[in-house]
């Protein structure tokens, strides 16, 4: 299914309302992310997409994003692919710990689910090769025919993309050791090839068998090796968190990254050019802050449209479709810890792993994880605090009249308050699926609850009711004497009236949630290992009144801005 956007067929998908007008502040992301690419026997790029669950076939001429692999397939969570001789294409399925073979005529059969973060793959001949993304992973052959693994090697220090050598060798990543090593495919004993390499997230070889590393940071970097030497040439591309790399038969390299999505190719010496342009792979939580900069959580990171006010040069074109065949340069400070600009409108402020909900407080941001921490970040200073861990899925954040952080724990079902000092206490508890809060000029604290269908607030950790029968509302803001939310099931924004209750739609037409007729199995969480990420289409208030919207199922941030009309209700 060719797709000009990830979230619909036609790519013309328009928000509508009579009270507010509407302008995306960057063109949808066509890709969920992008992971694991290499070319298919009908010389197309193939693309998964760990945050979506989905694999898409790219045209490298054109740009054409073709769906293969759907979000409702057996597939949860695709990392890493490569097809085999007989035109197979294998898949490690990250979270749910499985490998899988789609036939050619499109037919999956489960090839292993003993294996643990699997990640990177590779085939040679028949011949099939899963490496394991944890510490103490372990790289083994498989047998998509039946048999049980064989264990090359362990004691990888997370394992990733690997790749046969011209020397006949398996070379693979420890990702946290800085280190590349490599092994015969008939096992032995490892050897250690390459360390001190910048944050190494896959290993490839061009088509002159030279060595070429992918850096997961902020700055893009590549590390070129030639065996035969050890020498070593870098450079620093700018496209933020890239995750893997294929060659085709000019020797032209095409680059995917897990934090912007995107295909791009790349020059040896870091020049780009977009084939499918980056942007954001949700986003879920978005704030403002005072000087008008909107930011959001994106998973892998925080992140600003351009010309919101982060330093950008103007807002992007509503109609969402990006140059496929510009030649954008990327740029970055290139230690991993400045700002990137990205193509798509973007501004990568850093690598935040797993983030998810955000609020702005006089000039730092509050970010909830899924890794079920908060943290408080300085984007000047790129400094981090963690103010609470070990939380079930917080999700909404927000800071109370007397300065406390007040977030939506929403796997406890509970509100939790988090002071200055890091105590935390429940505000209230018991609740169903709570995942946004606000505050009133009052004080008073509200919840959106999804599972549940309602707005609530908080009376002396009391739950009482404001608002019923929603569907699934999730970010929630008030303006005024007015209270916003997203309702999700329905893709409207709804204001409620805090004076009469009465109620009414907004908006309609949001992109958010999973495509329209859409649906995905629910993902099985690994300890310790946040897993694709759960849908939160975010809301908040700027200086001037206007609403922002995180459309999360294109990839955009939206700009409500209020419309002045004689009809209006103050």
């Amino acid at each position: 299914m060719r797709r000009p956007s990830r979230f619909d067929d036609t790519g013309h998908w328009h928000t509508t309302s009579e009270r507010w007008d509407t302008t995306r502040l960057n063109p949808p992301n066509r890709l969920w992310g992008s992971n694991g690419v290499t070319f298919g026997p009908d010389g197309r790029l193939y693309v998964a997409q760990f945050i979506a669950g989905q694999i898409s076939a790219v045209d490298p001429v054109s740009g054409d994003v073709d769906v293969v692999v759907p979000l409702d397939s057996p597939v949860q969570a695709p990392d890493d692919l490569a097809f085999g001789a007989d035109g197979s294409m294998y898949i490690t399925d990250l979270t749910p710990g499985r490998v899988w073979r789609r036939d050619p005529a499109g037919e999956f059969t489960l090839v292993s689910d003993t294996v643990k973060l699997p990640n990177g793959i590779t085939c040679v001949g028949d011949r099939l090769f899963v490496n394991e993304m944890r510490s103490d992973g372990r790289l083994m052959e498989m047998f998509p025919g039946g048999g049980d693994p064989v264990v090359l090697t362990d004691g990888l220090a997370w394992g990733n993309a690997m790749q046969l050598g011209p020397d006949g060798l398996l070379y693979y990543p420890h990702m946290i050791a800085n280190e590349v090593w490599r092994i015969s495919p008939d096992g032995g004993v490892p050897e250690l090839v390459a360390k001190d390499v910048d944050d190494p997230v896959a290993v490839r070889f061009d088509r002159g068998g030279v060595l070429v590393v992918l850096s997961r940071g902020v700055a893009g970097i590549v590390t070129r090796i030639d065996l035969r030497t050890g020498a070593r040439s870098v450079v620093v591309s700018g496209v933020a968190g890239l995750d893997n790399a294929a060659f085709d038969d000019e020797n032209r390299m095409f680059v995917s990254s897990y934090a912007s999505g995107g295909v791009t190719e790349m020059h040896t010496d870091g020049r780009i050019r977009e084939i499918v342009p980056r942007g954001l792979d949700g986003p879920f939580g978005v704030t403002v802050d005072l000087g008008g900069t909107v930011y959001a959580a994106d998973h892998y990171r925080l992140a600003s449209p351009e010309g919101s006010g982060a330093g950008g040069n103007g807002d992007a074109s509503g109609s969402g479709h990006g140059d496929a065949g510009g030649n954008g340069q990327g740029t970055s400070s290139g230690n991993g810890h400045g700002d990137a600009n990205e193509s798509g409108g973007i501004i990568t402020h850093g690598l935040l792993h797993f983030v998810h909900g955000v609020t702005a407080d006089d000039g730092v941001l509050h970010l909830t994880s899924q890794l079920g921490d908060v943290r408080t970040y300085d984007p000047v200073r790129k400094t981090t605090r963690v103010r609470a861990t070990g939380l079930s899925e917080p999700t909404g954040i927000a800071v109370a009249p007397d300065g406390s952080l007040v977030v939506a724990e929403t796997g406890g079902g509970r509100i939790l308050r988090i002071d200055e000092t890091g105590t935390v206490t429940a505000l209230a508890s018991g609740l169903a699926h709570p995942v946004d809060v606000a505050f009133d000029g009052e004080q008073r604290c509200y919840v959106s609850d999804d599972r549940l269908g309602a707005v609530l607030r908080l009376d002396d950790g009391e739950a009482v009711t404001v608002a019923d029968g929603l569907g699934a509302p999730q970010g929630l803001v008030v303006r005024d004497d007015e209270l916003f939310t997203v309702e999700t099931a329905h893709r409207r924004l709804r204001a409620i009236s805090l004076v009469t209750g009465e109620s009414r739609i907004d908006a309609e037409n949001l992109a958010v949630g999973l495509p329209p007729g859409t649906t995905r199995p629910a993902h099985h969480p690994v300890p310790g290992v946040p897993g694709p990420p759960s849908q939160f289409a975010g809301l908040a208030l700027g200086p001037d009144g206007s609403l922002f919207v995180s459309a999360n199922g294109e990839g955009s941030v939206l700009r409500l801005s209020r419309q002045h009309t004689d009809g209006d209700a103050a």
